[in-house]
């Protein structure tokens, strides 16, 4: 209101998942909420607007008055007003009847209106953000019980921002709150022909923690088993719900959409996300064995290996070096970013492991492939993280 080709964008985000676990929820996409707005404003207030007016000498500014119906955070400025004037111009629509949620600061004593919502009438969602600032300072859980509260809510503007909260969340605060959930709204929300795509895979988790293997994971297991649901970006948090709710059944199916090179690249890249899930928070469910046995017919796929080769890397599996290095001649695996991958894994391993050791010997002492094991070194000290900066001495007074 207020003012590389597919594949290679595919591998850095693989690579970027590995920098910031635990960062966030691993099967959405972290962005800005209400609540983590509200530090940075000075005042919000939620109204109606009216009386648009534009400068007579300057087209790009203008005025419109706002009747305050709620403060949802107070500031002096507002002391005994209960209407204000905006220094913008927003024209109503007559044809869509809104009101506004407005975040504003004060610059230089000036009321500077740097953001707004526009929801409809009957929209809750300023008592929705003065109840979110209520727990702003609260535990983790204990903030997000009110968000999952909000999860199927008729407002979309208010749904659309609890989801954000979780998707924003860690999941070591995600999961106590998981549990405490009812399996049943969840999987209503899921059928519901109005749920976006993107929310899948959140909810996928999430009824992975509460529901019940006897009932949930058949009917969870039918949802995945619809064709639009397989194209759906949340696959991997679907997938790993499943596992959760049905370690047999789930890890089987996981395994047979990997083997099936007939699927479509992003469904096994799903399945792989979701063993990187398991892989990095959830081994209780399934042993770290069973998720390098799931991940290695990857390996033999030239259009995904260098990301199951990068997993092993990371995962430090030594014992699969003479495996991988085999796949460096083959003409099915003579393909740049493989190939990368596999040096990559060479580089990283122990200096005494005797395959790497005489597997980077030749590469080094080849004209061709020397200069690039010198490239890969460089990027791989990139990688390792810096080492802590000690904290600044304070000053004599």
């Amino acid at each position: 209101m207020f003012t590389p080709s597919f594949r290679i964008v595919i591998a850095f985000l693989s690579l970027a998942a590995f920098g910031t676990q635990a960062m966030a929820c691993p099967f959405c996409t972290p962005g800005q909420t209400l609540l983590g707005e509200v530090g940075q404003a000075d005042l919000i207030i939620f109204g109606t607007l009216s009386n648009a007016k534009r400068d007579p000498n300057d087209f790009s500014k203008g005025t419109t008055d706002m009747e305050i119906e709620l403060i949802v955070k107070d500031h002096d400025f507002l002391k005994g007003k209960k209407s204000i004037t905006l220094p913008r111009y927003v024209p109503s629509d007559p044809k869509n009847k809104s009101k506004h949620l407005v975040f504003c600061e004060i610059y230089k004593g000036q009321l500077d209106p740097y953001r707004g919502e526009a929801v409809p009438q009957e929209s809750k969602i300023a008592e929705y953000l003065k109840g979110a600032i209520a727990l702003k300072a609260k535990p983790g859980p204990e903030k997000l019980l009110y968000f999952y509260k909000h999860f199927d809510s008729s407002d979309w503007s208010v749904s659309a921002d609890a989801f954000q909260e979780f998707s924003n969340a860690d999941y070591t605060e995600i999961r106590p709150v998981a549990e405490k959930m009812e399996a049943d709204r969840i999987i209503k929300m899921l059928k519901d022909p109005n749920t976006s795509a993107a929310r899948y895979g959140l909810l996928g988790l999430l009824v992975g923690h509460c529901g019940k293997p006897e009932t949930h994971a058949k009917q969870l297991r039918e949802f995945l088993d619809q064709p639009k649901v397989r194209e759906a970006t949340g696959l991997d948090g679907l997938l790993t719900g499943y596992i959760m709710l049905d370690q047999k059944e789930g890890t089987k199916f996981v395994n047979d959409l990997i083997k099936n090179t007939k699927e479509d690249f992003l469904i096994r890249y799903a399945a792989l996300r979701c063993l990187r899930f398991c892989w990095d928070y959830r081994t209780d469910i399934i042993s770290k064995d069973a998720i390098i046995s799931a991940v290695k017919p990857l390996i033999a796929q030239a259009d995904i290996a260098d990301l199951a080769i990068e997993d092993l890397r990371k995962w430090q599996r030594w014992e699969m070096a003479s495996e991988l290095i085999d796949l460096f001649g083959k003409s099915s695996h003579d393909i740049p970013i493989i190939q990368r991958s596999i040096i990559k894994f060479a580089l990283t391993a122990p200096a005494d492991n005797k395959v790497t050791g005489e597997f980077l010997k030749k590469l080094r002492a080849d004209a061709s492939q020397s200069e690039r094991v010198k490239d890969l070194e460089q990027l791989l000290e990139l990688e390792k993280p810096r080492p802590a900066q000690p904290a600044a001495k304070e000053e004599k007074k």
